[in-house]
């Protein structure tokens, strides 16, 4: 009996020491400044492509109602402006951004300038001619047309471009800069921006020349440019599996576990899929605003419509199975506090008032349960039982109206995502029994 006890408690130190070291690694990648500055990054760009999805809505849902032929034309060309504006300039947009939050998170004391120094970069690494399709008498040709810029380098398919020049050129600007031989001082007298302007000259000599002698050895000898050769070995196989069901559902599952933890599943997920997902949702939208095939499944609008409905583990379940179907007063109370922000996808009072976590029967649904809204969501999906998703919302628009925004106002989808909530509900009750029945007899125990 006392082998068997001391055995217990040596199991639970065990565990508990593993569990404190995976959440030590876990906070220390999630803490890492360039994946904090890119999270950061993307957080003030959201917006933007919010907007982007509105001008998508416009164009093909809302003026199509009441328009038609030229006058339809006419109103399509605000939708156009503000996807030029958005998604068109999406790789362009993420550098500066990069550069700016990850200068202010090393505490660089100009982060302005390596937001100027990134943006300056991409366009050195552009290539400096374009290929356009015209047609001629003598049929359809290829034309070189140099001086100009494509949308296809500067949008969404040259976003990991963008990120991966925002990080390097900002962590070279930044190491230059602390050089003090490199510095230039003009004395006290001279303005602050001028002093501040002078100070990074030299740095940002040496970094423009870099970036522009790689762009001349790819031009010259691959007739290539980084851009491309980014988005051809980096983006798309990165993309190609973190984006596939597989792999999606893998990071999800791992970041419901940590979030499990207490360790919010944006550190793994929104590494790892956050900018992915992006350039997915992006691609769908620009296809859809030119009536071309949509060409992804897995998005932005994708995660919250199926994986992560009402927040985190799709607690929105939990909630509404302890509303029916619990008889504690602690959960109900509990329940009802989280219901007004579950609504808005805003579950931590649920996720750390319930809680859910460190309760271990509470964990395993709350893991399961977003893998198996995806797998439901991707196989409806692709089997054309709901129309894919094409324009990205706000996380914060309700369940059952974000499903039918983002597809454009397909209301299958809505049934859809009531089925994975309803399947949710019954997941989450038979564990919610079990934690119920632990609470009561630690409660028990402790009053003993």
């Amino acid at each position: 009996m006392g082998d068997s006890k001391s055995g217990s408690i040596n199991d639970r130190m065990q565990n508990s020491k593993f569990i404190a070291k995976f959440t030590e690694i876990s906070v220390k990648v999630g803490n890492w400044v360039y994946l904090r500055s890119l999270r950061d990054a993307f957080a003030v760009i959201l917006p933007m492509f919010i907007v982007a999805g509105i001008g998508v809505l416009l164009n093909n849902v809302v003026f199509t109602w009441f328009l038609k032929g030229d006058l339809l034309a006419k109103f399509q060309v605000v939708g156009n402006a503000i996807v030029n504006g958005t998604l068109n300039v999406a790789g362009i947009l993420v550098a500066p951004m990069i550069g700016y939050m990850l200068a202010k998170n090393k505490g660089f004391n100009n982060p302005i300038a390596a937001a100027a120094m990134s943006l300056a970069s991409i366009f050195i690494l552009m290539p400096n001619s374009i290929q356009l399709g015209t047609v001629a008498s003598g049929g359809a040709k290829m034309a070189t047309v140099t001086g100009g810029l494509s949308y296809l380098n500067t949008g969404t398919q040259g976003m990991f471009g963008g990120i991966f020049v925002g990080l390097i050129a900002t962590g070279i600007f930044i190491k230059l800069a602390s050089v003090k031989r490199l510095q230039i001082h003009l004395g006290e007298n001279v303005p602050p921006a001028v002093a501040a302007s002078f100070s990074v000259l030299l740095p940002a000599i040496l970094l423009m020349s870099f970036f522009a002698i790689i762009a001349a050895l790819l031009a010259g000898f691959f007739n290539a440019d980084l851009i491309n050769l980014i988005k051809t070995w980096i983006q798309e196989p990165l993309r190609g599996f973190n984006t596939s069901i597989v792999g999606y559902c893998v990071i999800y599952t791992l970041a419901n576990f940590l979030f499990g933890l207490g360790i919010h599943q944006t550190v793994l997920s929104g590494t790892l899929l956050d900018p992915l997902v992006l350039v997915n949702m992006n691609e769908n939208m620009t296809a859809y605003a030119h009536h071309q095939e949509i060409p992804n499944i897995i998005t932005t609008s994708f995660v919250s419509n199926y994986t992560l409905v009402g927040g985190s583990g799709s607690a929105i379940a939990l909630i509404i199975a302890i509303l029916i179907f619990s008889k504690v007063k602690s959960s109900r109370q509990i329940a009802g506090l989280s219901l007004a922000p579950g609504i808005f996808n805003i579950n931590e009072p649920m996720i750390f008032g319930f809680p859910i976590v460190f309760n271990l029967p509470m964990i395993v649904p709350f893991v399961l349960f977003p893998t198996i809204g995806s797998l439901i969501g991707y196989f409806a999906t692709l089997w054309g039982w709901v129309s894919r998703t094409v324009v990205l919302v706000p996380w914060t628009t309700p369940p059952l109206i974000g499903p039918y925004l983002s597809t454009a106002g397909d209301w299958r989808s809505v049934i859809l995502q009531l089925i994975v909530i309803i399947i949710g509900v019954f997941l989450y009750l038979p564990f919610l029994k079990i934690s119920e029945q632990v609470a009561r007899i630690q409660a028990e125990e402790n009053r003993d």
